[in-house]
């Protein structure tokens, strides 16, 4: 199984002015955007980060995800949430071959935390021996960051600032996450039960 992210999130989305904001940073110089880089790079550290600790895309991107069987014949859990749409599923035989999939052979099952990916009829499309099933999805709260859940958005800008005021003090500062950022986000974790199937 592999999850490739097929498009980013762009920078004019990243709230930077407000993460200023947050940190108290001067303003009214001659030099206010010098540490605009920086405090993205912070930022999308942050978002990265929750959305590992979550299982949750923040900003709403597109997705390629390749598995070589289905779990489960009639259904896939997809590996993130909350999925808006499933824009194609395509089967590739060994030779790399492609096959599209009509639309109405499936379906998605929306959900908070697993995601489904469903066969309109009894079952997904076979996946060849040696080859994989790719299905490409929209994921994420939505394009902007106001789409963001409020506790989701307070723990990035608390985990950037984290990150930002021990930039110095090497790998050791990114190894925890602070306390309160971890109560922020644990409503939004997915508990895996029975071995993680799905």
């Amino acid at each position: 199984m592999m999850l490739m992210e097929q498009s980013q999130v762009p920078l004019a989305v990243l709230p930077v002015a407000q993460f200023k904001d947050h940190l108290r940073l001067g303003t009214g110089f001659g030099d206010d955007g010098v540490q605009d880089g920086v405090l993205e790079t912070y930022l999308r550290a942050a978002l990265a980060a929750v959305e590992a600790r979550t299982g949750k895309v923040l900003i709403e991107r597109d997705f390629a995800w390749t598995v070589t069987a289905w779990r489960d014949l009639g259904a896939q859990t997809l590996p993130v949430a909350p999925v808006s749409a499933i824009t194609a599923l395509v089967i590739v035989d060994r030779l790399n071959a492609e096959t599209v999939i009509d639309a109405d052979k499936y379906l998605l099952d929306k959900d908070t935390h697993r995601p489904r990916i469903v066969s309109s009829g009894f079952v997904l499309p076979p996946v060849p021996v040696a080859g994989q099933a790719r299905i490409e999805f929209t994921a994420g709260f939505g394009p902007a960051w106001e789409d963001l859940p409020a506790d989701i958005a307070q723990a990035v800008m608390l985990l950037a600032a984290h990150y930002y005021e021990h930039r110095h003090e090497g790998a050791g500062s990114f190894s925890a996450m602070p306390f309160g950022v971890n109560v922020l986000l644990e409503r939004y974790r997915n508990v895996r039960l029975f071995g993680g199937r799905g």
